[in-house]
């Protein structure tokens, strides 16, 4: 009866949020959020906002799918993490990043939470940069080609 208990404490731990990783996600999408609405001079925002949704979506149901084939031991399929990465790579990282804090997978593997977090910071960059209007990019641009300017 014990180990019953801590199985249903341990699924009702699954399914929360803690306040700071909404708080967290917030502030990582407020960047990429200012650029989607600067953006929408060009393209509709509502087609923006409906893509991203879609793609963090997706990205929640193959964690979702994968996290359940690796409880079944007798599943053959389970998700490449080159999948879960390209969806996060396509804009599906806020979708794992609920994923990982409420289906509690892949987030305690270093290697994939490395690549991921280089994946949202690579997001949250060129939101940056584009609503500066690419100074950084060209900046760093500038010293490639043509060094520090120091002999």
């Amino acid at each position: 009866m014990a180990s019953r208990s801590a199985d249903a404490e341990h699924r009702d731990e699954e399914g929360r949020l803690r306040p700071g990783d909404l708080i967290l996600l917030t502030a990582l999408l407020v960047s990429p959020g200012l650029a989607l609405h600067r953006l929408s001079a060009f393209v509709d925002f509502r087609w923006l906002a409906a893509y991203g949704i879609v793609v963090s979506l997706a990205t929640y149901a193959v964690y979702g799918a994968d996290k359940d084939s690796a409880a079944d031991k007798t599943s053959k399929w389970r998700a490449p993490e080159k999948l879960l990465h390209g969806l996060e790579l396509a804009g599906g990282w806020p979708g794992a990043f609920l994923a990982q804090r409420r289906l509690r997978h892949k987030c305690s593997k270093l290697s994939y939470q490395i690549v991921f977090w280089l994946i949202v910071s690579v997001h949250v960059y060129a939101a940056t940069d584009y609503q500066l209007n690419w100074r950084l990019a060209q900046a760093i641009g500038s010293l490639c080609l043509h060094g520090s300017g120091r002999p």
